[in-house]
């Protein structure tokens, strides 16, 4: 009873802060994202009778503590699916910086979901297993497939009707994201822990939430036309509002760092010398670079130039779940 799954983290564009429920993993608004070829989480799963307990090894490192109870908490959640009781050895094998921004846990639990339901014996359908992928972590719901996705949040209380579809899949459009990374340390405010305090003290959050439908609308109208100024244009503006939510919890908090604003500055420069860059920011201080193929050369290079720039990693549109 085992499988091996590999899952690829996705990027917002429309991004995901706030729950309406937590422990089902909830969101307040939908989310719309873009799965990505160059970050991914390879997961094996193997159930065995002679366990006693569940074990988790994250790049050949025996876990323990939270990291460990939160696979533990959802293997729980397959096993009463599946109807059996059996522990399960899981082998992650990380090829994303985790807890910095990078949506480790994006790929980390879809890879995770995909193999522990496969390996017990589950035959799930890609929207009952974004469903199940939902409650390890809101944003993994999504990379359960490539290209466009969007995660539709629902309004059933049980939450029957929150899980990611495909907008448009990964070979749609050659949309280049380039991952700047500034620190691959872990990020002091978890993202829930962010979440969490935004939705109950920030002023400006229902003012976020509002905000949302609109930029939803726009940004699958500019996917259909590919209109990559507007996809631009709007994944920035979504991403300032969301960090705003955070300068302005109680207490506040900020992901950037003084190497997060440069980024942002060069990047506006590039826009205004005539190269179509946009940048977007999740739950940590590095950013992600959108732009198209013909301007990569240059992008990238002037990218690597700014200092405190640790490296840059270029992406193309990534596919789904797949089993190794």
């Amino acid at each position: 009873m085992e499988a091996t799954a590999k899952a690829h983290t996705n990027i917002a564009l429309i991004k995901y802060w706030g729950k309406r429920d937590e422990a089902l993993i909830l969101p307040t608004n939908n989310s719309l994202s873009l799965t990505l070829d160059g970050f991914f989480t390879t997961t094996r799963v193997a159930f065995k009778e002679d366990l006693t307990e569940d074990v988790f090894y994250l790049n050949d490192n025996a876990e323990t503590g939270t990291a460990l109870q939160r696979v533990q908490k959802f293997l729980d959640l397959v096993r009463r699916l599946a109807g059996k009781h059996i522990y399960a050895k899981v082998e992650s094998t990380n090829a994303v910086p985790t807890a910095a921004g990078f949506a480790s846990s994006a790929s980390g639990f879809a890879a995770l979901s995909a193999a522990a339901s496969k390996a017990i014996g589950l035959d799930l359908t890609d929207q009952e297993l974004s469903r199940l992928t939902r409650q390890g972590s809101g944003s993994a719901c999504r990379s359960i497939y490539g290209g466009f996705v969007e995660w539709q949040q629902g309004s059933k209380q049980d939450g029957s009707d929150s899980y990611a579809v495909q907008i448009a899949p990964k070979d749609y459009w050659d949309v280049r994201v380039a991952a700047v990374v500034l620190s691959d340390k872990s990020k002091t405010v978890s993202s829930r822990e962010g979440m969490t305090r935004t939705v109950s003290t920030s002023p400006f959050f229902d003012a976020w939430v509002k905000s949302i439908p609109a930029d939803l609308a726009n940004i699958k109208d500019a996917i259909a036309a590919k209109d990559f100024e507007a996809v631009g244009e709007i994944a920035e503006a979504n991403c300032m509002r969301m960090h705003a939510t955070t300068l302005s919890a109680k207490p506040p908090f900020m992901y950037w760092q003084d190497a997060t604003v440069s980024v942002m500055q060069v990047v506006q420069a590039m826009r205004k010398e005539g190269i179509a860059a946009y940048f977007t920011i999740d739950a940590g201080p590095n950013l992600k670079i959108l732009y198209l193929p013909d301007d990569e050369a240059a992008i990238l290079q002037k990218l690597r130039d700014i200092p405190g720039v640790q490296s840059v990693i270029a992406s193309k549109p990534g596919q789904g779940i797949t089993y190794l």
